[in-house]
């Protein structure tokens, strides 16, 4: 008699197990779809990243054409957004620096989930002097304003949108460092990680399978928090002047350029600037959202 191999009803089971698993995800995703604030987030956050994808698909104008005679125009229906001082289209601006804007803050967010997800878990896996020696220089790091370290980071290495970017994210790591090492400690403790190293597995296999993967929620709400506050202190830098040098169309540089123009056309920086605000309270709303659902 033929004997059915040992994995064979585990083979049969894939499909099924993978229909559960999109039929529990489609049911968490149901209560999201009944929050107006939540899809109103989503919608805006998703018009920016199609905006840094493909611009060209959100507007037909040259972000770099200059055309005098319309210069300063206030918004209407050809030029959403109205003009700036060369009479540069600032919707078509605004789309094309969402680019620049979100790549930097990508690279910055990128860069401190690294430098924290590396530190934070040898701190609280390794624990003892390494832990004390890598929180005291985390406590360094907090104590120091995160505008006035990015300045200093951007004085050192330069000025553009990477320079910049590794500012930003140097500044963010201690975040991402203590939150990873808290969810470590409080994780590697539990009876089913006992149990693992009971049975055998190693520390590596143990904090990859076990470890990790269950302390990855709280660092996933705080690295979309710290998207936002990523843009925010990019575009921050940039109408400082350290990011980009013009005409790049970066979120910072237009809200910069149109200062000198508050009184007699503020559209030139106020709507570049609600454009900013209303993609950073989207991605706050939508880490805040995620963390009630975790809860």
């Amino acid at each position: 008699m033929l004997k059915r191999a040992p994995h064979a009803d585990t083979l049969a089971n894939r499909p099924w197990r993978r229909s559960s698993r999109l039929r529990r995800s489609l049911d968490a995703l149901r209560p999201l779809l009944r929050r107006p604030g939540f899809l109103l987030a989503f919608a805006i956050v998703g018009f920016a990243l199609l905006a840094a994808l493909a611009p060209g698909l959100l507007s037909s104008f040259d972000p770099y054409a200059t055309s005098p005679a319309d210069k300063l125009t206030a918004p209407n229906a050809s030029h959403w957004f109205g003009t700036d001082e060369l009479g540069r289209d600032l919707y078509t601006r605004v789309v094309h620096g969402a680019s620049l804007s979100v790549q930097a803050a990508l690279l910055a967010v990128g860069i401190a989930l690294l430098g924290g997800l590396g530190l934070g878990i040898l701190s609280g896996f390794a624990g003892g002097r390494i832990d004390a020696a890598i929180m005291r220089f985390i406590d360094v790091l907090l104590a120091l304003p995160g505008l006035l370290l990015a300045l200093a980071i951007v004085t050192a290495i330069g000025f553009g949108t990477l320079p910049v970017a590794i500012a930003v994210g140097v500044g963010i790591i201690p975040g991402f460092a203590r939150t990873t090492r808290a969810e470590v400690l409080r994780v590697k403790t539990l009876p089913y990680v006992e149990a693992a190293r009971l049975g055998g597995a190693s520390w590596g296999r143990t904090l990859l399978r076990h470890i990790l993967p269950n302390a990855w929620g709280p660092v996933a709400v705080l690295a979309t928090l710290d998207f936002g506050a990523a843009i925010l202190a990019t575009a921050g830098l940039s109408f400082l002047g350290f990011g980009a040098a013009p005409p790049a169309a970066e979120w910072g540089t237009l809200i910069a350029n149109g200062r000198h123009f508050l009184i007699t056309a503020p559209w030139v920086s106020l709507l570049p600037g609600l454009f900013l605000v209303a993609v950073v309270f989207s991605l706050n709303h939508i880490a805040r959202t995620f963390e009630e659902i975790q809860r």
